[in-house]
C-alpha cells in the first residue's frame, strides 16, 4: 500500500527483455538495508517486486499483463522514474490510498505555467465517468494529485512548485505517456451503485 507522496526519482540504468516481461534496472538511491529481495516498491505508480539487489543498483521484473496496461515499453535508458516505498503502519497518510495498479494511461494534451504552479490538462483511454470527481484524487504516475477539471475523457490537476521539482513531472512534456490509477474508494463506490442500478 502507497500513499503518492513521492520518496525520489531515479534513472533507468538498464533495460533487457525476457521473453514476454521486461526486467528494469535501477541506480539504486536507497542503502542496501533499506530495500530487499521481494519487497514492493511503487514505480510510476506500477506496485513491483524486486528481484535482485546490488550495491549500486536494483532490479524489478515488469509481466506482459502490466506493460500492456502501463507506459513501461515508452521507457528510455537514463529515463526518470517516480519511487516509492510501502507505507509503515506508524506514519500518516499524507496524500490518498495508492494501491500501485494502474487502471489505465493517459497522454498530456497541454502544460500551462501559472507562475507559482502548472496546469496539466490529459485524455484518458478509459472513460472517466463515474471514476473521477472536481477536488477528488488520482495518482499520476504514482503521485496523489487533486482534480481540478474532469470530463468524459479528460481531465485537469494544478501542480505546485514542490512536486513539479521532486518528481519526473518536470520532464513530462505535451504527448507525454502517463499511468493513471483512479481513486479506490471511488471504484467500490461506483460498483456497488452499478450493482444497485441493476436490482
Amino acid at each position: 500500500m502507497f500513499t503518492g507522496i513521492i520518496e525520489c526519482t531515479v534513472k533507468v540504468h538498464q533495460l533487457n527483455r525476457d521473453k514476454n516481461n521486461l526486467c528494469m534496472t535501477f541506480n539504486n538511491p536507497f542503502s542496501n538495508n533499506d530495500i530487499k529481495i521481494n519487497q514492493s516498491i511503487c514505480h510510476n505508480g506500477i506496485c513491483l517486486s524486486i528481484m535482485d539487489v546490488n550495491k549500486n543498483t536494483y532490479s524489478v521484473l515488469a509481466s506482459e499483463e502490466t506493460l500492456l496496461c502501463t507506459n513501461l515499453n515508452f521507457l528510455k535508458i537514463k529515463d526518470e522514474v517516480n519511487l516509492e516505498r510501502g507505507i509503515m503502519l506508524h506514519e500518516r497518510l499524507n496524500g490518498h490510498i495508492v494501491q500501485g495498479h494502474i487502471d489505465t494511461i493517459a497522454t498530456i494534451t497541454d502544460i500551462e505555467n501559472r507562475n507559482g504552479s502548472w496546469l496539466f490538462f490529459f485524455k484518458s483511454e478509459k472513460k472517466l465517468d463515474d471514476l473521477v470527481v472536481e477536488k477528488g484524487s488520482i495518482a499520476i504516475n504514482g503521485i496523489s494529485l487533486t482534480i481540478i477539471t474532469c470530463n468524459q475523457y479528460t481531465f485537469s490537476v494544478s501542480v505546485l512548485p514542490y512536486t513539479y521539482k521532486k518528481t519526473n513531472l518536470h520532464q513530462m512534456e505535451i504527448g507525454g505517456i502517463v499511468n493513471i490509477e483512479f481513486d479506490i474508494l471511488g471504484k467500490y463506490m461506483n460498483k456497488f451503485i452499478q450493482k444497485y442500478k441493476k436490482i
